[in-house]
């Protein structure tokens, strides 16, 4: 029992990688360059058959690449997150706004001098 502790585990003698022979021959194919604007290179292998595409995402940084080194494509710009403010402040002027308010309180004190309860 010595030698045991050497032995693979689920691998039988004479056992080794398996080979062209036996699973039959590789397709033909095509590597292709990518290239991001952080100076990544990205080589991905394609089939001879396919059609490649002119973007392919970074594997390393994220960003989009493409086949001109010269030329990468820019990132992508990001916008900020938006309140709900910031939408109705593009819809409206300042003066919209004031207007909006003004009738808004007329409402509530004709209202209060109805008698309506307010919260």
């Amino acid at each position: 029992m010595a030698g045991a502790g050497n032995a693979i585990r689920g691998s039988r003698v004479g056992a080794g990688p398996m080979g062209e022979a036996e699973r039959g021959e590789a397709a033909p194919r095509q590597s292709v360059t990518y290239f991001c604007s952080h100076d990544h290179r990205s080589v991905v292998t394609f089939s001879s058959e396919a059609n490649v595409p002119d973007s392919w995402d970074c594997p390393r940084c994220g960003l989009p690449a493409s086949l001109d080194q010269e030329n990468p494509p820019p990132a992508p710009k990001i916008e900020p997150y938006k309140t709900h403010l910031a939408y109705v402040k593009e819809r409206r002027s300042d003066q919209e706004a004031a207007d909006i308010l003004d009738e808004a309180i007329a409402t509530l004190r004709s209202r209060r001098k109805s008698g309506d309860i307010i919260f």
